[in-house]
């Protein structure tokens, strides 16, 4: 694509980004629109290793606690940027969750951006995996992209957050492999009652998707491909800045019984994007990373800090 094309779909904001790069174009690198645009965050994952994470404002969880087996640990070793084996160019980053059947040996792995994110639209392009990359399979494992906020108690009136849960070897009393669209009003973690409204898909997603959520006028809508397959709203919207998340974990009670060898769940990341208060549908999102992409624009974030602080433990 010429530097100044504009392909169809394409927003103000994604514009002005591009006639900025042009004027530097050959290299590589992170920015922001001018003053006048605001709200946009589109990470390309294109990090030369953990440690660079920071700098793209990402927390790598190492805290223990919810969700996930008891005594599991988070932290090194559980998220790592890799270069693609299918396109050598371009980057990825991937989370890394294992066990050997007990929670000593287990480990989780989580990454948080800022919690800054409210209504607009978010998207990610993920690669789910239904089977171990080594070891045995049938362990109850979920791999997600979501967005939550800290729930300070239990029934928390202002806990906020949208889910994407991919249950590739089933679980929670159900052995079909789906994905989950939820959308969160409040919630006990012990004893367990929650109060949500979920949609689920019952059929494999194994490989690349693209997931969509939307969060506007009272509504929230899940995308999946491009297609719209569910929408929530009433008391299930959130009402607080979250912080965008990406989770690879074991449910408690799910682990394949009687295994004891060492296995190795892989769930990979290209990109994350948010418009902050625009409703984008599918194709537009698909448009406008693929502007900053050509641009070689590999991390944009101009949405407003919140002044929360920005925990990555739930």
């Amino acid at each position: 694509m010429a530097c100044m094309e504009k392909p169809a779909f394409v927003s103000a904001l994604a514009l002005s980004i591009l006639m900025s790069a042009c004027a530097t174009q050959g290299s590589t690198r992170s920015a922001a629109p001018t003053a006048e645009y605001d709200g946009l965050l589109f990470d390309d994952f294109d990090y030369a290793d953990t440690a660079a994470l920071a700098g793209g404002g990402w927390i790598v969880r190492d805290k223990p606690g919810h969700p996930g087996l008891e005594g599991a640990r988070w932290g090194p070793g559980t998220v790592a940027p890799l270069a693609d084996p299918a396109e050598p160019r371009n980057r990825l980053l991937r989370l890394a969750a294992r066990t050997d059947g007990t929670a000593a040996g287990t480990s989780h792995a989580q990454i948080c951006h800022q919690r800054k994110y409210l209504e607009g639209t978010y998207a990610a392009r993920v690669r789910f995996a239904d089977a171990p990359a080594s070891g045995p399979d049938g362990d109850v494992v979920v791999q997600t992209f979501y967005t939550a906020s800290p729930l300070r108690h239990d029934f928390d009136p202002e806990y906020s957050e949208m889910d994407w849960e991919y249950l590739p070897n089933g679980g929670w009393g159900d052995p079909q492999t789906r994905i989950y669209g939820v959308t969160w009003q409040t919630v006990q973690l012990n004893p367990w009652k929650a109060f949500n409204q979920a949609h689920q898909e019952f059929r494999s997603l194994d490989g690349w998707h693209t997931l969509v959520m939307q969060a506007m006028h009272g509504k929230t809508r899940f995308f999946i491909d491009g297609i719209q397959v569910a929408q929530h709203g009433g008391r299930n919207y959130p009402v607080v800045p979250m912080a965008i998340s990406f989770n690879l974990w074991f449910s408690p009670g799910g682990l394949l019984p009687g295994a004891n060898a060492a296995r190795l769940y892989r769930q990979d990341i290209d990109w994350v994007f948010h418009a902050r208060n625009r409703q984008l549908s599918p194709q537009q999102i698909d448009a406008e990373v693929d502007l900053l992409r050509k641009a070689g624009m590999r991390r944009v974030d101009s949405v407003p800090p919140s002044g929360l602080p920005s925990d990555c433990d739930l």
